[in-house]
């Protein structure tokens, strides 16, 4: 837990933008949530890689959204069936199961039809809504931090010199 959250703290407080991580984000939510082994996350993978996305963003969020998608199952059945006895979907359901592509998918399973719109679904506004939470602790608690009489003793000393230089050279 504690790797996690400093794992968290050190890509928050790098020079990436904040889009790049919560692009990652997003991207780890749909992979995590939905069943690992699927087409849909190859394509995830793919865009993560073709992409400016954070990486380290992209593995974080998807160790927390995979623990997630455990805890979620019921209500990803409950979406994912509502969406497949949908009397309106219903022939789009028997057409895209003719093919095997989509039946490799595995679509008629509620959850995984489930995971993926309730991930889809909350794509953009976890995506707006991470973007404004990292600026704004960018902007508010890491000023105030880089602020503080213990942290500017810090960047005085030569271990945050050593520091600095081998995390330069880490990076390049």
């Amino acid at each position: 837990m504690i790797k996690l959250l400093a794992k968290l703290l050190r890509v928050l407080n790098s020079e990436t933008d904040p889009g790049q991580i919560s692009l990652g984000l997003c991207f780890a939510m749909i992979a995590g949530l939905t069943p690992l082994l699927s087409l849909h996350n190859l394509v995830v993978l793919l865009l993560v890689c073709i992409l400016r996305v954070n990486v380290a963003a992209f593995l974080l969020g998807l160790g927390v959204f995979t623990g997630m998608a455990f805890l979620l199952d019921p209500l990803f059945h409950l979406i994912g069936l509502a969406v497949l006895t949908a009397p309106a979907l219903e022939g789009l359901w028997t057409s895209l199961y003719q093919s095997v592509w989509w039946r490799l998918e595995y679509f008629n399973n509620s959850i995984v039809m489930g995971s993926l719109v309730f991930s889809i679904g909350l794509f953009f506004p976890v995506l707006l809504v991470s973007n404004l939470l990292i600026r704004r602790y960018r902007h508010h608690v890491l000023a105030w931090v880089q602020k503080t009489k213990i942290m500017q003793m810090l960047k005085a000393s030569k271990l945050y010199e050593t520091y600095e230089t081998l995390s330069a050279w880490r990076s390049g």
